[in-house]
């Protein structure tokens, strides 16, 4: 009996405090006492920020495992950064199995939300915006996870950002989804990533609706199996305002879906409609690169159904008004380069320029209608998206 009570204290004292809400409110010393709340909580916690405008002057960070941040809803709880001082992100998260819900972000100087290196990472019913409309002066991304494994984007709503409202970067099994992206460069993006599900989305009044590229010389490289599906990609109208040099600010004002340099992606059941350059644009990376692990080309992009409205009729491309008297005053909805590999279900309306190399400009370039061959068979979507454990933290 002696030895049985003994163990019991034992395994009492190795197991972990029982899990607390710790609550912060609006008001004077809300930077001081927000931030000591995120440093002093332990794996488990909540974080609950009451309703109110908290005005904030620094950034946040949060580097333990386990919590929960959560608000009384994207217009109830809001961190306004706009008197932040320097220009770092509003929230970093360096910390795994983290959950942000219900609260917003405003005006922050750097990136909205990051994390890094966070794995299994739930964002849900969160907001951030700039007020002031589409800026250059704007931070560049809104909800910004990166070198992750393990991402659920859900009912999110991004505005005003100088490049990605939604980006993710150098992570695998990602959901985006349910999430408004509108007036930004890029309203989602997905780059060097794999194991991507972007669906049920509204992306519209960007410069470009949803992208997906791979780019060269970062650390994660060969971004690939991604499905964009039944997205509601609209008015993507909005004159790009990302500063010189950014890659995002090479995106034509106009574009829907733009697909680069990335393997076996699908676009199907999306509804792309006033996009006046391209509803789908898919090509290759035409800069000059030294990373030989990367290839520039896109391959093996399935082009399935989609329901295509007006677009291709502003397109802002070299020799526009020639090519659009070519094809009977407005560009076919599917561009491609004709680099890489392409597949389009049948009477899948199209235009391509016949490439004979990238990175050569469009000199040597046969603009011609869109002959493709059709999927052989399925698109393999296993282990496509989020992991399902993280529909257990909404």
């Amino acid at each position: 009996m002696i030895r049985i009570s003994f163990a019991a204290v034992l395994l009492a004292s190795a197991a972990p405090a029982l899990a607390e809400t710790h609550t912060v409110s609006p008001g004077d010393g809300a930077q001081e006492r927000l931030q000591e709340a995120l440093i002093l909580a332990e794996p488990g916690d909540t974080i609950m920020l009451e309703a109110g405008r908290y005005t904030l002057t620094d950034g946040l960070s949060l580097d333990v495992e386990g919590v929960t941040i959560r608000g009384a809803g994207m217009d109830g709880t809001v961190l306004d950064f706009t008197t932040q001082e320097g220009s770092g992100e509003g929230l970093l998260v360096t910390s795994d199995n983290v959950t942000l819900r219900d609260f917003a972000l405003e005006n922050p100087k750097g990136d909205g939300i990051k994390s890094k290196g966070a794995d299994n990472i739930v964002y849900y019913r969160v907001r951030v915006t700039w007020t002031n409309g589409p800026d250059p002066s704007n931070g560049a991304y809104a909800i910004y996870p990166v070198e992750s494994t393990g991402v659920l984007v859900d009912g999110v709503k991004v505005t005003g950002a100088s490049d990605a409202g939604i980006y993710v970067g150098q992570s695998n099994r990602i959901t985006v989804r349910n999430s408004i992206a509108e007036a930004n460069v890029a309203g989602i993006e997905i780059e060097n990533s794999r194991n991507a599900l972007v669906e049920h989305n509204i992306a519209t009044r960007n410069t470009g609706g949803i992208l997906v590229f791979d780019l060269p010389g970062l650390p994660v490289m060969g971004g690939g199996n991604v499905v964009i599906a039944n997205n509601l990609v609209v008015a993507n109208d909005t004159a790009n305002f990302a500063p010189p040099g950014n890659i995002v600010a090479g995106v034509r004002r106009g574009t829907g879906i733009m697909v680069m340099a990335n393997e076996s992606v699908l676009i199907e059941d999306n509804i792309i409609d006033e996009n006046p350059t391209a509803p789908i644009m898919v090509i290759a990376f035409t800069q000059q690169f030294e990373d030989e692990r990367y290839n520039p080309l896109a391959r093996n992009i399935v082009i399935g159904e989609n329901l295509y409205g007006r677009g291709g009729d502003d397109p802002q491309l070299e020799g526009a008004e020639m090519l659009m008297a070519a094809f009977g005053g407005s560009l076919p909805p599917v561009m491609w380069d004709g680099l890489g590999s392409l597949y389009a279900v049948a009477d899948t309306a199209g235009w391509t320029l016949n490439l004979p190399e990238p990175g050569k400009g469009v000199a040597g370039a046969s603009p011609a209608p869109l002959s493709v061959p059709e999927p052989d068979g399925e698109f393999d979507r296993s282990g496509i998206g989020a992991p399902p454990e993280l529909e257990e933290r909404i």
